[in-house]
């Protein structure tokens, strides 16, 4: 169960939102400036609210009042970033293994390898390329994998497929949504497009001027909140 009670001050604008979330998809949807990314931020351990508390089954990554703030290397949450944020100088294979020591964490308290991952997104034959040399939907694959190297225990995306044209946005859902039911882990997701929060939503947390409007669950119909297309 992730758990989340934050207030956070930016110049002008604050993010004070508290929910609770157990399995699925859980997207985070709103108009820019509304707080998603900071939501994001806070949990991975990127910035650090002013108050509050976020917490992941047993483990308490921070408590203002207790005096925690977990640093985001040791939380086992990927991230993967709107631009992918992959590194130019370095192959497939380098961007994956970014911040893992070894080529394979087997027998080391990890249960998979670089390989394992790639081949599970399919993107193993890429290994030797670069990010120029790659398309938007195999950048997208390669930013999941580096993320699903850390064996995460939660998986935060912010809008994911939002540079990808129509036809790679509608296939990487279907992967997103498949990946999330083989790796058992909660996925946090931002997202501005309502076919693709129809489309993956679990449950749907609606943000505005940084504060929790609605939480609800789909079918949206049946909250009467169907939404066009």
């Amino acid at each position: 169960m992730l758990k989340v009670e934050i207030l956070k001050k930016h110049p002008g604008f604050t993010v004070d939102i508290a929910f609770e979330f157990d399995r699925g998809i859980l997207v985070l949807f709103g108009p820019s400036g509304s707080g998603k990314t900071t939501v994001l931020n806070c949990i991975a351990g990127l910035q650090q609210p002013d108050t509050g508390r976020i917490s992941l089954d047993d483990r308490l990554f921070f408590s203002a009042g207790d005096g925690i703030s977990t640093p985001a290397r040791n939380r086992r949450i990927g991230y993967v970033f709107q631009d992918y944020a992959l590194f130019p100088h370095l192959t497939v294979k380098g961007n994956v293994m970014y911040g893992i020591p070894r080529s394979c964490k087997k027998g080391k308290n990890f249960r998979i390898g670089a390989m394992d991952v790639m081949d599970m997104l399919k993107v193993a034959h890429l290994q030797d390329r670069y990010p120029c040399q790659l398309s938007g939907g195999e950048k997208q694959r390669i930013a999941l994998a580096r993320a699903l190297m850390v064996e995460p225990d939660l998986l935060l995306l912010d809008e994911p497929l939002s540079a990808l044209d129509h036809r790679n946005r509608i296939n990487l859902q279907a992967e997103l949504k498949q990946l999330q039911q083989v790796w058992k882990i909660p996925f946090v997701l931002v997202t501005h497009s309502r076919r693709e929060m129809q489309k993956l939503a679990d449950e749907i947390l609606f943000l505005e001027q940084g504060r929790k409007k609605m939480h609800v669950f789909p079918p949206l119909r049946s909250a009467g909140l169907e939404l066009a297309s």
